[in-house]
This record gives C-alpha cells, structure tokens and sequence, in this order.
C-alpha cells in the first residue's frame, strides 16, 4: 500500500550503440539504495557499472557436415531412444532407491524420475504388482516415486495397477484424486482400461472425480475408436450410469439432485458412448416435474454426442 514505506530505490539506466544491425556496445549503471537509511538520497547505497562490447565478427562458420538419413521431424514431446533389451523389475526397484536418495531438487532426480516413468511402461501388470510391494515404500521425506510415477506411464497395466491401489485404499484421498484426473489424459486408451476402471463408478461414495475421470477416458478411447458403443466395456460403463437415471432423473432430496447432476455431467463428458442415452436424456429435460438444474443438465449432456442422434 502506499502508506508503506518503499525498503528499496533503484535506478537502471543503458546505452547502446548499434552499428550495421549489430549491437556494437552497451553500457549499463544500476543503482540501489535502502531508503529507511538514507537521508536526501545518500546513505547504504550501491552502484554497479558494467560495459559490453563487440570485438570481433567472424565471417564464416564452418558446420560439421552431417548425414540427411540422421534427421528427422518430432514433436517438442518428450521422448526416450527405443531399447532393445528387457527392462526388470529389479532395475526398476534399484531405481526407485536410487530416487528415494537423491536430493529432491536436483537434475538427477528429474532424470531419475523421467526413466522410471519410460522403464515402467515396459513391464507387465504381475512385475508391476510385484514392484509395488517391493517399492511402496516412503522416502525420508514422505515422498513416494512410484505413486507419482503410476500416472504418467499410461499403459494398460500402470492403469490396472492404479486401480487397485485405489480400490485398496493403500494411499491418501488427494493421491485418489489425482490418479483420477491422470486419466483424462492418457493419449492411447484401450478397452481393457474402460473394463478395469468400471467397477469404481459403482463403488459406495465415488467422487466426483472418479465418475469424471473415467468418462473423460471413455471420450477420449471413442474419439479414436470406431464404433465405440459395441465395445462391451463401454457398455458397461453406459449402462451404470443409465441406471443412476433412473428413467427419467427424478430425485427426492438434495443430496439426490446433486448426485444426479454430477451423472449427467459424466454422460456429457463421456461424448459418442452416450448416444444410447439420448432419449432418456430428452425425458429428462422435458419432464417439468423434474427440477429446472436437472433439466438443464440433461440437455447440457448432449454437447458431446453427434447431431446425427435424434
């Protein structure tokens, strides 16, 4: 605020000199003074002067030649040079110790952690359970690599594995959360994920995360996958959140109308799969005994499925 008294004055001023399109010199005086010691503007105070300048241009640089069959186009995504050999568990056990050492914020860790990530997705769903119990472990901080790894790996059997660890209810309620928003982003999702991931929208209290990540997954798997609503994993999914319908989204009590509106969140975040819900979706919306939220959101639950759906 400005009744405060300003701790710090200072000044930076430059002056550069450009010749032929190139900066040829420049010179630069900073100065720093503590107000609360200074009296008319004298007092702890600090000047620092410095001076850059061109002393050569070199008129030609000469480019190892390099073989054109070397290069090519990638995107700016982190990548790692494919490996032949067979990744163990073992390795990634070691690795996981070696990160729990490692000072938290160092580039080793970061490395570290980025070729736990690459090495967990060559390992089946049983070396990965057997990891688990070998590397569930914290670390001197609390820290727990492979809870934090788990996400980003994006395989089948890394998806498996996390829901297992949730259904156990092994790790604390913010890591649940996100390992479920860690969903909604996996690139390539398959039909064993959806199958695996089902049964956590029927289990008591799901959250509102759990039924949103997993329908993110399922738009995400539609979007790329043909004919999608034939997929029995995803006709498992659209058949529970069908029956949380009801029929026609009658609700008797808040705590209802709030539950029912999170479901039709998930069948508008679940896009294409929800085509087979459109018309008790267009029940919903039309019946004028059902709350005005409610209405609202069914018809807000058709923004991802096709015009071509009556």
């Amino acid at each position: 605020s400005q009744s405060e008294q300003q701790i710090l004055s200072s000044k930076l001023e430059c002056v550069q000199s450009i010749k032929d399109g190139v900066l040829a010199e420049a010179k630069c005086t900073e100065s720093n003074l503590v107000t609360p010691f200074s009296q008319k503007g004298s007092g702890a105070k600090t000047q620092t002067q410095s001076s850059l300048k061109l002393f050569q241009v070199e008129t030609e640089t000469l480019y190892k030649k390099v073989d054109s069959e070397d290069l090519y186009v990638t995107s700016m995504l982190y990548e790692r040079e494919h490996t032949e050999r067979e990744v163990t568990g073992g390795e990634v056990t070691e690795l996981v110790w070696k990160l729990c050492l490692a000072h938290s914020a160092s580039f080793e860790t970061a490395d570290l952690f980025m070729t736990l990530v690459f090495e967990l997705r060559h390992l089946s769903l049983e070396a990965l359970k057997a990891l688990w119990q070998r590397s569930s472990f914290k670390c001197r901080d609390n820290w727990q690599p492979l809870i934090d790894a788990l996400p980003s790996c994006a395989t089948e059997a890394c998806v498996v594995l996390m829901k297992e660890i949730i259904a156990s209810k092994e790790v604390k309620e913010d890591k649940v959360e996100y390992y479920f928003w860690s969903f909604s982003f996996i690139p390539k999702p398959t039909p064993g994920m959806i199958e695996s991931l089902a049964p956590l929208l029927k289990s008591p209290g799901a959250s509102q995360s759990c039924f949103l990540g997993v329908t993110a997954l399922l738009h995400r798997f539609c979007s790329a996958y043909n004919s999608c609503d034939d997929v029995p994993a995803v006709q498992s999914v659209m058949k529970t959140l069908g029956n949380f319908l009801g029929g026609n989204c009658t609700v008797q009590d808040s705590e209802s109308l709030s539950q029912m509106q999170l479901v039709l969140k998930a069948i508008g975040n679940a896009g294409l799969a929800a085509a087979s819900l459109a018309p008790v979706l267009s029940l919903c919306a039309s019946l004028k005994s059902n709350p005005i939220e409610i209405r609202l959101a069914a018809i807000q639950a058709f923004r991802r499925i096709p015009c071509s759906v009556r």
